[in-house]
């Protein structure tokens, strides 16, 4: 049966939107979600090691977020121009798929001036309102992009980036650059932590996509397909996940990934997981709480059932979770 989006709405006061991370980036709390038992209990994130087996193995998504909003102006022109990085096109990284804004304002072949050493040059109008974009100047966008970058917090989060974000909305295992946002289960991790796993650890890579926090469409759940986002699985991680007994998955975009292959190798999924999916690869997941109506709350209620997930999320405003990417989290056995 298609899934209806005002079915997985959900009422959320404004206040507990998380706008700034914890001090401490363990001291999250976490609510536990047994399938088998249909229970809810409240813990702590620092707890966490000690629901794991060692015949388990940890999921992990390393991707690295980019500081990939960038802003400049057009040559004798005083009105300001926001380039949102999405995806490099070539293997030099000089060309990008991006978001313009005032987009209708640049036509293909002007130029956005982003610092002394570097422009922008609009190559191609691309569908869903995206921009091909060319960088040329003295410096490449890799030299520029951590100077005269912006950390792309989500919108919910409506306040400017500030330098502590570019440490906070990145996980502690970050490694491979290329993601527009964080894959926010992780954000909770600290090296100490992870020193408590008891069981094997698997990284996967999956490129976390602005298509995260777009709304979903009929389209979307027409055609029961998401935005293509770009995952790597390398052939020790294959090993360990093929080899656990049970596989925790750490955040969404981890279950998409492994969801969509374990096999060595790499490629793009739009895997779009609603309720009725068969899971193969996922026997346990963490994750934070997802905006209202959203594919990710789609995807929890498809793994932990649908009463069951909306009982957790009425549970957490009326507990006072704090919610989305600098939020709490939530521990499906």
């Amino acid at each position: 049966m298609t899934p209806r989006i005002e079915d997985f709405q959900y009422d959320l006061p404004e206040d507990l939107i998380a706008r700034h991370p914890l001090e401490e980036r363990s001291a999250s709390r976490m609510l536990v979600v047994d399938r088998a038992r249909q229970t809810i209990e409240d813990d702590q994130f620092t707890n966490f090691p000690s629901y794991l087996r060692p015949s388990d193995c940890l999921v992990l998504n390393n991707t690295r977020v980019i500081p990939a909003r960038l802003f400049g102006r057009r040559p004798g022109r005083t009105g300001r121009i926001e380039i949102f990085l999405l995806r490099a096109l070539n293997a030099e990284g000089n060309r990008w798929r991006a978001l313009v804004r005032p987009g209708k304002k640049l036509l293909t072949g002007e130029t956005v001036e982003l610092s002394p050493r570097l422009a922008a040059r609009i190559t191609a109008h691309l569908d869903k309102g995206e921009r091909e974009i060319e960088f040329f100047g003295e410096a490449t966008i890799q030299q520029e992009l951590e100077r005269i970058g912006h950390m792309p917090l989500p919108p919910y989060i409506d306040r400017p980036d500030e330098d502590a974000d570019k440490e906070r909305y990145q996980t502690v295992y970050a490694k491979h650059a290329g993601a527009a946002a964080a894959p926010t289960a992780g954000l909770h991790f600290t090296p100490a932590i992870l020193a408590r796993v008891p069981c094997p650890i698997a990284e996967v890579t999956l490129h976390v996509g602005l298509g995260t926090f777009q709304p979903l469409s009929d389209d979307n759940l027409k055609t029961l397909t998401l935005h293509h986002e770009f995952y790597e699985v390398s052939s020790a991680a294959s090993a360990t996940l093929l080899a656990a007994g049970r596989r925790v998955a750490i955040g969404t975009t981890s279950v998409r990934t492994i969801e969509t292959t374990m096999e060595p190798g790499s490629g793009d999924t739009n895997l779009f997981i609603t309720p009725g999916f068969p899971f193969r690869a996922t026997g346990a997941m963490l994750t934070n709480f997802h905006l209202p109506g959203s594919s990710l709350v789609m995807l929890v209620a498809a793994f932990a059932g649908y009463d069951l997930t909306m009982r957790a999320y009425r549970h957490a405003v009326a507990e006072r979770y704090r919610f989305f990417s600098y939020g709490d989290c939530m521990l499906i056995l």
